[in-house]
């Protein structure tokens, strides 16, 4: 299933991509038969990550069904008619890993750490597949790290490794832009993370079952259509297992919380010279099966 939040002209509903249309999920739900409590989870996509798997898919199923059975049905929309928005634009967590990938270390001559590396993003860096970065007026050194994304479905403390992968509803693109001069003047990085519009992601939130082995993804990043990352999630130093194993240790992990993993090698403060980003650049992330974020620079606020 792919999730995703889409703007008609009317405001941001959850709905459910079924080829090149979206179905609101609540016009889905009540062909499906929902109501009370089942039928209001569909009003955002975090509650309805709460919901069993099986519930979604029976959520699933009956969007193909009720887009097969007219695609003029209220509440189906051309996928290209509509602005798309994060798939989870209030999560209660983003959660971003550094240093998670071993060519990524090597570049910028970091030892791999021996223990994840976490900071946190907060819901103001979030913003759609298409939407514009604007970068603060104080940064010179705006940076892209193309990542895969994992968002929490079912809730866990103290969760086992060969557990983790149940815990999970779902994986989207990351773009975890960053600015690395206001990065690197603050100990914690959060001053060159968490900025407005510093975190694209989507175009939706694809479940588990459609992706394979998580650990053997392409994850790429190209600036006006040139490749400057080109890596796997095979080469990180934590797997998605072990890195919700590990959070989990410290913090409840709920519905909607947004895991970003880590970038592979390339980001632009390594190419010499550097290939910061500047207004005009359109910078595209794309991780093996979830489609690809493609986002225009602007001119800073």
């Amino acid at each position: 299933m792919r999730l995703v939040m889409y703007d008609a002209g009317d405001g941001g509903r959850p709905g459910i991509q079924v080829g090149e249309c979206v179905a609101d999920s609540r016009a889905v739900a009540g062909f499906a038969g929902w109501s009370g409590s089942m039928l209001a989870a569909t009003s955002t996509n975090r509650n309805l990550l709460s919901l069993k798997p099986e519930a979604r898919l029976e959520l699933e199923l009956a969007a193909a069904g009720y887009v097969g059975q007219n695609v003029s049905a209220p509440g189906i929309h051309a996928l290209d008619s509509v602005r798309l928005g994060p798939p989870v634009p209030d999560p209660e967590k983003i959660i971003c890993i550094g240093l998670n990938y071993h060519d990524h270390a090597e570049e910028i001559g970091i030892e791999v750490p021996k223990e994840p590396i976490f900071f946190a993003k907060y819901a103001n860096s979030l913003i759609g597949p298409a939407d514009t970065i604007v970068p603060p007026r104080d940064t010179q050194k705006v940076d892209y790290e193309a990542e895969l994304a994992v968002v929490i479905g079912g809730p866990g403390r103290y969760i086992r490794e060969e557990d983790a992968l149940a815990h999970v509803a779902g994986a989207m693109n990351f773009n975890d832009v960053s600015a690395r001069d206001l990065q690197l003047s603050n100990q914690l990085w959060t001053g060159g993370k968490a900025v407005d519009t510093f975190g694209p992601c989507g175009p939706a939130l694809v479940t588990l079952d459609e992706l394979g082995d998580i650990q053997d993804l392409r994850v790429r990043t190209r600036v006006n259509g040139e490749t400057l990352q080109d890596g796997t999630t095979a080469r990180m130093v934590f797997t998605v297992a072990q890195l919700i194993a590990f959070l989990s240790r410290i913090m409840t992990l709920v519905p909607g919380d947004i895991i970003a993993t880590g970038t592979p090698a390339g980001v632009a403060a390594s190419h010499d010279p550097p290939r910061f980003l500047r207004a005009g650049d359109r910078v595209e992330v794309e991780v093996q099966g979830l489609g690809s974020t493609c986002n225009p620079v602007a001119d800073p606020d």
